[in-house]
């Protein structure tokens, strides 16, 4: 039997995957719909930093349209819920108070899911606005158009898009065991499942498959997708997978400090520590990411089949 045979259902629990705005796209041409709905629309308000405007306990500060005047000008349209829209907006293109600026990480802790989840989208949005100054065909001008979603040259007349960077990220299991690597950059302990891009003519199993032996010389048998997070650190999209493989020895090559194989014990007593660390064992990635999510996916697995053992068979 493998170690992903009673697996529970879908992940859940990490951050950006939840309640969300219909992004009403056939909006985004219309600029005297959008002036209609500007007066009473939320906007939020980020720095050069990515940070979003928050009040002075920690809670997201969105402007209301008309306190700030005018209209949406160089605003970003990120949708409506209900009949409000929402719209972000860098700084400097707007006077106003800073209480306090919170970043994505910590509001994705803190804050409800679904204003979490438009902060993710107005940073993800915006930093690819800033990033995209000139045209990468002929080095024109760039102006946005569609509400801030075209990004048009004037001088060729070529439109860029944002842009999306697809991720895989595995639980590695030897049917028994599960594989965890750390960056040198982390904090000590900490130890998470395997990530990286997806290259050029690649499927997603193709990099599961190389990333895996890559970054720890483990080779995968299969692997099944369990479903993905936006990650705009700054625009990845981490497609989540859990993954059966050979019981190989890991070996690390530079891009990782280290990884390991870890028991059901050894994962069980760390989410048991949550919260309480004592200084020893092992860490695992904090509860926004979907990284933890597949963590503890395995965990739920494991556990289901230590309490569901095979039935015996007799002659």
């Amino acid at each position: 039997m493998t170690g992903h045979a009673s697996l529970p259902g879908p992940l859940s629990g990490f951050a950006f995957a939840g309640d969300t705005l219909d992004r009403a796209d056939a909006l985004r041409d219309d600029a005297e719909a959008l002036a209609r709905l500007w007066p009473s629309a939320r906007v939020m308000i980020l720095d050069e930093e990515g940070r979003a405007l928050a009040q002075a306990d920690g809670t997201l500060l969105a402007f209301e349209g008309a306190s700030l005047g005018g209209g949406p000008g160089a605003s970003l349209f990120l949708g409506r819920r209900d009949d409000v829209a929402w719209f972000a907006a860098h700084a400097r293109h707007h006077a106003v108070q800073a209480p306090a600026w919170l970043d994505l990480r910590r509001a994705a802790a803190t804050w409800p899911s679904f204003e979490s989840g438009v902060f993710a989208m107005a940073r993800a949005l915006l930093h690819w606005q800033s990033s995209t100054r000139f045209c990468s065909v002929c080095g024109g001008d760039i102006t946005f158009r569609r509400a801030g979603y075209t990004a048009h040259c004037t001088q060729c007349g070529k439109d860029h898009y944002p842009r999306v960077d697809p991720a895989v990220i595995v639980a590695v299991s030897d049917g028994e065991r599960l594989l965890l690597g750390r960056q040198a950059s982390w904090p000590p302990r900490r130890y998470s499942v395997v990530a990286g891009f997806v290259e050029p003519g690649e499927t997603l199993e193709q990099t599961v498959v190389r990333e895996v032996q890559e970054e720890t010389q483990v080779r995968v048998r299969s692997c099944r997708y369990l479903g993905a997070q936006p990650w705009p650190f700054p625009g990845a999209l981490m497609l989540g997978f859990c993954a059966d493989a050979e019981p190989d020895v890991p070996q690390v090559d530079g891009e990782l400090e280290d990884a390991r194989w870890f028991t059901f014990e050894e994962i069980d007593a760390a989410l048991a520590r949550e919260g309480s660390d004592d200084g020893e064992g092992l860490l695992l990635s904090p509860s926004i990411s979907i990284a933890r999510a597949l963590i503890e996916h395995w965990h739920a697995g494991m556990r289901a089949r230590s309490a569901c053992p095979p039935a015996e068979t007799g002659r």
